[in-house]
C-alpha cells in the first residue's frame, strides 16, 4: 500500500468526521496520522475479513481522545463501511468521540483516560509471550500522556518480563492539552528515562514514512527487550493554521475554517 496516499486520505476523513460531528481533537489526530497509515498500511499483520483471527497483531490507541484517526484507518481498511465514518460522534452513532472497542471490528481496547493503554498492552504482550504465541503488541502513547505514573509502572513490567514483542510509539507533537507539554511537566532527558527503565529506544521523525518503516519493520530492535520508537511530529500536520496551535486541541472546523483545512489536506 502507497502509505503517503493512505495517510492523506486518513486526513481528509478525520478532518470531514470531526467537523460534521463537532468533535474535538483534530490536531492531535492529524499529528499521529502518518504513524497510523504506515502501521494499519505496512505494518500490522491484520486481516478486515476476518478481524478476530488468533495470530493478529493488537494495536492500542492510548491516546483515546484521537479516535477518530483510527477510526477512519479502519473504514478505508474495510472493516466497515466508510458510511458509517460520517456519523462519527453523532447520537445514535457506535463511534464515539474516545476511541471504543464496543461493536467496531479492528478496535482492540477501549480508552480515553489517559495511561491505560500501555498497562493493558503490556499485559497482551505478556500473555501472548507465556502462551506461546508469536503475534506482536503495539500502542501509541501521547507525549503528555507520559505524565501518568501507570505508564512507568507499565514500562517496568515490560522490561522485567522481557517484551520484545511489545512496542511503543510516542506521538511526540510537543503539546498537551492547554499548553506545551514542557511548561506542564518536563519530560527531557525522555530517551534516557526509557532507556534507564530497560527499553530499547529510537527516534525518528514521525512524519517520515521511510524512517517509520525501517524502523517498524525491523521490530525486535534488540532481542529480549521492549521497544519504544520516539517519534517527532507537528500538532496539526498538514494544515498550516493548526500546526502547532494549541487551541485546537479542542477546537473543531468549521465553515470557512473547514473549507480552508479540506483545501490544504487536498493539496
Amino acid at each position: 500500500m502507497d502509505t503517503e496516499s493512505f495517510a492523506k486520505s486518513i486526513r481528509l476523513k478525520a478532518l470531514e468526521m470531526t467537523s460534521l460531528g463537532k468533535s474535538s481533537h483534530i490536531g492531535a489526530i492529524l499529528s499521529m496520522t502518518d504513524i497510523v497509515a504506515v502501521l494499519y498500511g505496512k505494518v500490522l499483520d491484520i486481516d478486515p475479513n476476518d478481524p478476530n483471527k488468533p495470530d493478529r497483531d493488537r494495536f492500542i490507541l492510548s491516546k483515546g481522545h484521537a479516535g477518530a484517526g483510527v477510526y477512519a484507518a479502519l473504514g478505508l481498511r474495510g472493516f466497515f463501511s466508510e458510511d458509517v465514518l460520517k456519523t462519527h460522534y453523532q447520537d445514535g452513532s457506535i463511534l464515539s468521540g474516545h476511541v471504543s472497542h464496543k461493536g467496531i471490528p479492528g478496535v482492540e481496547f477501549s480508552t480515553g483516560s489517559l495511561g491505560h493503554g500501555l498497562p493493558v498492552a503490556t499485559g497482551m504482550a505478556l500473555a501472548a509471550k507465556r502462551k506461546g504465541k508469536t503475534h506482536r503488541v503495539f500502542t501509541i502513547l501521547g507525549d503528555g500522556e507520559c505524565d501518568e505514573g501507570s505508564i512507568w509502572e507499565a514500562a517496568l513490567n515490560a522490561c522485567h518480563h522481557g517484551l520484545d514483542n511489545l512496542t511503543v510509539i510516542i506521538d511526540w507533537n510537543k503539546i498537551q492539552s492547554l499548553t506545551w507539554c514542557e511548561e506542564t511537566l518536563k519530560l527531557e532527558p525522555f530517551a534516557d528515562k526509557w532507556r534507564s527503565f530497560g527499553w530499547e529506544v529510537r527516534e525518528v521523525d514521525g512524519h517520515n514514512h521511510g524512517e517509520l518503516i525501517d524502523a517498524l519493520e525491523s521490530l525486535p530492535w534488540t532481542q529480549g527487550k521492549p521497544s519504544v520508537l520516539l517519534a517527532h511530529t507537528v500538532k496539526g500536520r498538514g494544515v498550516s493554521f493548526m500546526e502547532n496551535q494549541v487551541l485546537w486541541h479542542y477546537r473543531t472546523a468549521q465553515g470557512d475554517e473547514y473549507t480552508a483545512a479540506k483545501k490544504e489536506l487536498e493539496d
